[in-house]
């Protein structure tokens, strides 16, 4: 997505799993690079992890399907997904604390 873009669409998921301490957030956040989105993930205190992602309509939904996978170490057991609003102040994707 490129910088100054406020178009598309935007979503916030959280996935539940065996998520975190799989490099779940790390993978997340190379696959958003690969299909040039913006947004952010982080790590949350129930076990969770949640994300902010946002570009092109096909784009987002594509990365929402790969997190229903994740990375090969993950177990996804659920997704939440709702739309939410672009934020044109993200212009990569990354890992939040």
């Amino acid at each position: 997505m490129s910088s100054g873009t406020q178009s598309g669409k935007a979503v916030r998921i959280v996935v539940r799993g065996r998520v975190q301490g799989v490099c779940f957030r790390v993978a997340t956040m190379e696959q958003g690079e690969h299909l040039g989105l913006a947004g952010w993930v982080r790590n949350r205190s129930d076990d969770c992890v949640e994300a902010h992602i946002q570009g092109p309509a096909a784009d987002v939904d594509a990365m929402v399907a790969w997190c229903h996978r994740g990375p090969p170490s993950a177990r996804v057991d659920d997704i939440v997904c709702d739309a939410a609003v672009v934020d044109p102040a993200l212009t990569r994707f990354s890992i939040r604390p």
